[in-house]
């Protein structure tokens, strides 16, 4: 099985960014392979199975950062909701992790080579 890992910091202060929904897609496919939650100490971990997709497919992971923001109290100087990722994921055994540094209006992103 693959994993998909990631984790949120928030750029503001520098802390964990947890509770954020976060949901991985085959966008080829239009599959949603989980819809989860970031936890406590903005940490995401999860095992999927991609051996029925073509090492060629496309997958997204969306983070939906409007909650978090509004549970801060900035949402009201939010302007981007949710941020997209676009990848791909040829190796079906291997490990994709992606984090994250958010702040309202700007997030900057990261990935590791996939590891074995």
């Amino acid at each position: 099985m693959a994993t998909i890992s990631s984790h949120t910091l928030n750029g503001i202060d520098g802390t964990h960014a947890g509770g954020i929904e976060v949901e991985l897609v085959n966008v080829s496919a239009g599959d949603t392979l989980f819809s989860t939650v970031m936890d406590s100490g903005g940490r995401l971990s999860a095992a999927v199975d991609i051996t029925a997709y073509s090492a060629t497919d496309q997958y997204q992971l969306l983070f939906n950062t409007a909650a978090y923001w509004a549970e801060q109290g900035i949402a009201h100087k939010q302007l981007i909701k949710q941020i997209v990722l676009r990848f791909d994921m040829p190796d079906p055994e291997a490990r994709y992790h992606m984090p994250l540094i958010l702040s309202p209006n700007s997030y900057s992103v990261w990935s590791s080579e996939p590891e074995q």
